[in-house]
């Protein structure tokens, strides 16, 4: 398999927030479901990790609409944004090593520590981020960088 997470350790797979360290928000988040996602996210023990991915989970997508949350940030706190519509296995493969390295060298823990929010890490584009002025900028080598 060439898209093989295994190889990394990242096949455990858990059905309880309390037994997880990653939560992927993938897709666009309603109203209606953002109380849900930030009891799950509460529910998590430290340290614990969020990854935004695609732009609809990152930006809302192209749903700008009352019913749509614009950003799963307004929610809870995002450590890296994974890009595209819909991302393909490279990236977020890329995004949860890119977290991997972050986690590795403190800087993740610093900024926590820092603001109280997620390092803001973004995965191919820039964006303007008011809790990081200076937010680390991962290129992917997509199509359009």
């Amino acid at each position: 398999a060439h898209y093989d997470m295994a190889r990394y350790g990242m096949e455990t797979f858990r059905a309880s927030p309390r037994q997880a360290d990653l939560m992927i928000v993938a897709g666009r988040v309603s109203q209606k479901m953002a109380p849900v996602l930030r009891q799950i996210y509460d529910q998590m023990m430290e340290p614990k990790w969020v990854i935004s991915m695609g732009v609809c989970a990152s930006s809302g997508g192209m749903f700008n609409n009352y019913a749509i949350v614009q950003g799963v940030d307004q929610v809870v706190p995002v450590d890296i944004y994974a890009p595209g519509c819909p991302p393909g296995p490279e990236t977020l493969l890329h995004a949860i090593l890119a977290l991997h390295e972050k986690i590795r060298t403190g800087e993740l823990t610093q900024r926590r520590a820092a603001t109280g929010r997620g390092a803001e890490i973004e995965l191919g584009h820039d964006q303007a981020i008011d809790a990081q002025p200076e937010p680390v900028v991962i290129r992917t080598g997509g199509l359009y960088d």
